[in-house]
């Protein structure tokens, strides 16, 4: 884990994940878009776990990566970043955003979503990815990073350079 994240880059968070394998998988995608990774605590699981390797965690050590103990901890740490809540209960559509290259994108637990002490700081910074009316209720977590943090990546022009 690195003191000193970078800040001239995205950020993603996960607020309380519950499932280790798509921990393993966002820190993948951050790892390949070169986005530093915010793990917000409570947690059910190591992050040492077997799960997290077979899924990832063999990229943690080329990953910008921290865990904090909670979300005023988390966002302390990522003051100056715009941020913006992804939720499946917005009626903000993700792509109608223009994002910037250092903006924090925050994601809730599998199950849950964002707990009620991050939905205070919203704000009008929710966001949702656009899904069909009668389907699929969403995206898988790390699914969603990544189709969120590649959108990103391509408006501020970052696609390109990774």
């Amino acid at each position: 884990m690195n003191p000193i994240l970078p800040t001239n880059r995205p950020a993603i968070v996960l607020v309380q994940p519950r499932i280790p394998q798509n921990v393993g998988a966002v820190g993948r995608t951050c790892a390949a878009g070169r986005a530093a990774l915010h793990i917000v605590r409570p947690i059910p699981f190591e992050l040492s776990d077997r799960s997290l390797k077979r899924s990832g965690m063999d990229y943690f050590d080329i990953l910008d990566w921290r865990a904090h103990l909670g979300w005023e901890e988390a966002k302390a740490d990522l003051a100056g970043r715009r941020l913006w809540f992804l939720t499946k209960h917005s009626r903000n559509n993700f792509y109608d955003q223009k994002f910037e290259p250092t903006d924090a994108l925050i994601f809730g637990s599998e199950p849950a979503g964002l707990p009620e002490e991050v939905q205070c700081d919203t704000a009008g910074r929710d966001l949702r990815l656009p899904m069909p009316e009668q389907g699929a209720r969403c995206l898988n977590l790390a699914t969603a990073v990544a189709v969120s943090l590649y959108e990103l990546l391509r408006q501020t022009g970052d696609l390109g350079k990774l």
